[in-house]
């Protein structure tokens, strides 16, 4: 059992002893009841299954969903059963699911539901609702979550889709290294008053990451291949988009600094693309995430990346577990083939 104290700040809360059994008991419950984390009866239920969960973690949640903490969180003091979580993975693809650590898949879901609704990628880890953060030896060198000797670089998770998650939840699992997440949130009504016009404007293109081409997934079917051709499309297209949006004093944020550039010959734009990046570059916040810690972004207020570390492929890197969440899913249903799929694709 966790020792914890009963301290929560603007952006993080640990659960008191008494909490984290009473969280880690309704998870274990839940997941015998339910068979994977995209089972319809499941997802039917998870507002009212949330509801018990501790009042002062719902609190705390709630006061985060309206903008009322910062751009990001964390949820610390959560037990973590190693025996029954096993060994980290050397693939996502290798188990059927679930998994031993489908308690932990559950409570993703839990606090998903206390912002919004869970959903996922049908071009992403072969449409798994919950994804897997973990070094993948053949992605090593990569700019991918798998990676590990590759720094991840600052980014809006699937910034490239008008669909993209409003939240991001991540589950620590185990991190030996306390390898952090790096948050940046910065205010843009810092930057020169020209920059932040430019930044408005659809003056920048953005292509996906390649966690969501064919090669990094597995194409079955004839669907499958349809899904594959519109992230194409938008790979093709580049169609302009802003890098800021919504208020002037308190702009909404799209950006990553791999995958996303001025249009090509705007050089006014390829200035204020910079300044941006610069500016989040100086308000990095680490958060090394322990095992039993969740950490909470706004996917419009807040970009992320991950820093470089050396993976050892004993059972025991650092594993992390991956959310998506909108406060909207009718948004979608175009690109969801049933009304009760959360895969957009």
């Amino acid at each position: 059992m966790t020792t914890t104290t009963d301290t929560a700040s603007r952006t993080g809360l640990r659960l008191t002893a008494g909490e984290a059994e009473e969280t880690a008991a309704l998870a274990l419950d839940v997941s015998r009841r339910f068979t994977a984390a995209d089972d319809a009866a499941l997802l039917q239920e998870l507002p009212l299954l949330a509801s018990g969960l501790p009042p002062r973690v719902q609190r705390f949640l709630r006061a985060f969903s309206l903008d009322q903490l910062n751009g990001f969180c964390t949820i610390a003091g959560h037990t973590v059963d190693e025996d029954r979580i096993g060994p980290t993975p050397v693939h996502w693809k290798d188990d059927t699911r679930p998994h031993g650590e489908f308690p932990e898949e559950i409570l993703l879901l839990l606090y998903a539901a206390l912002l919004g609704e869970p959903f996922g990628w049908a071009t992403q880890q072969d449409g798994h609702l919950v994804n897997d953060v973990f070094p993948i030896k053949e992605y090593e060198h990569q700019l991918l979550g798998t990676g590990s000797k590759k720094a991840l670089t600052l980014h809006t998770e699937d910034a490239f889709h008008p669909y993209r998650a409003d939240y991001i939840i991540l589950a620590s699992l185990r991190n030996p290294g306390r390898v952090p997440v790096i948050v940046a949130e910065a205010d843009f009504t810092e930057l020169d008053r020209d920059d932040v016009a430019i930044l408005f404007e659809e003056r920048f293109t953005i292509i996906p990451d390649s966690s969501h081409l064919p090669r990094n997934n597995t194409v079955r079917s004839e669907a499958d291949r349809l899904h594959f051709e519109s992230i194409e499309k938008i790979i093709n297209e580049r169609r302009p988009v802003s890098v800021l949006f919504g208020s002037r004093t308190a702009p909404l944020l799209r950006f990553d600094a791999s995958h996303m550039a001025a249009v090509e010959g705007d050089e006014e734009a390829a200035r204020a693309f910079a300044a941006a990046h610069d500016l989040l570059s100086r308000n990095l916040h680490p958060v090394g995430l322990e095992a039993g810690e969740f950490a909470f972004l706004n996917n419009h207020r807040v970009v992320h990346g991950r820093s470089s570390f050396v993976a050892r492929y004993d059972g025991f890197d650092r594993w992390l577990k991956r959310i998506n969440v909108t406060h909207d899913l009718r948004r979608s249903r175009s690109l969801r083939r049933t009304t009760g799929s959360r895969l957009i694709g």
